[in-house]
């Protein structure tokens, strides 16, 4: 097989992202996104907060990091940060994924692109700081603006929030975790102010 019939696979695989539902609605709360949605929404999120990076970053390596950074749900699906599933066999099967999915494209393309993924997970680059740290941002927004959300619907409290956000987020932002702190504070402010006593 040649090389232009390797990438038309991979993106013929690749397109069963839009299958994976995610937890998190769209804004409008009319369904669940998808994770090529989520994809696309975090380049968008990287292309314009890039000034927000705690450090010098490569907005083009952020971008492609977010890109590719959820293709291995294709294999393994959307594990949603509160789920508590355990992230050991999820790292395993994560891992699996990405050889497999990656392995489809040519040299050298395949192996960078891998490399690229790793280097997301591993979140020690400035880029990648930053690209997890949007990672968390949008759904974090998600659940401020549709009053709730996952959240809600997964007894989450502020402490979960702050703990399980904050840390990501202000390593690769702290302009952005002040903002998104602040937002989480209110909304569960809000929430607690309006339970009947």
């Amino acid at each position: 097989m040649n090389s232009l019939h390797q990438q038309l696979n991979f993106l013929r695989e690749i397109d069963r992202l839009k299958t994976v539902i995610r937890q998190s609605p769209l804004l409008d709360q009319s369904r669940k996104e998808n994770s090529a949605e989520h994809s696309w929404h975090l380049a968008m999120y990287a292309l314009l907060l890039r000034d927000h990076a705690v450090g010098v970053i490569d907005v083009e390596r952020v971008i492609k990091m977010l890109l590719i950074h959820d293709i291995v749900e294709v294999d393994v699906g959307d594990t949603p940060i509160h789920s508590g599933a355990s992230s050991q066999d999820q790292t395993l099967l994560e891992t699996q994924a990405a050889a497999r999915l990656f392995g489809l494209l040519p040299e050298p393309q395949g192996s960078e692109l891998l490399a690229l993924w790793h280097e997301f997970e591993d979140a020690v680059t400035e880029d990648a700081k930053f690209a997890k740290a949007l990672d968390r941002v949008q759904p974090l927004l998600a659940n401020v603006h549709t009053g709730g959300g996952t959240w809600t619907e997964n007894g989450v409290t502020l402490e979960q929030v702050l703990q399980r956000y904050g840390t990501v987020i202000a390593r690769g932002s702290p302009a952005l975790w002040q903002v998104c702190e602040q937002l989480a504070r209110e909304h569960f402010a809000k929430q607690s102010s309006s339970v009947p006593v």
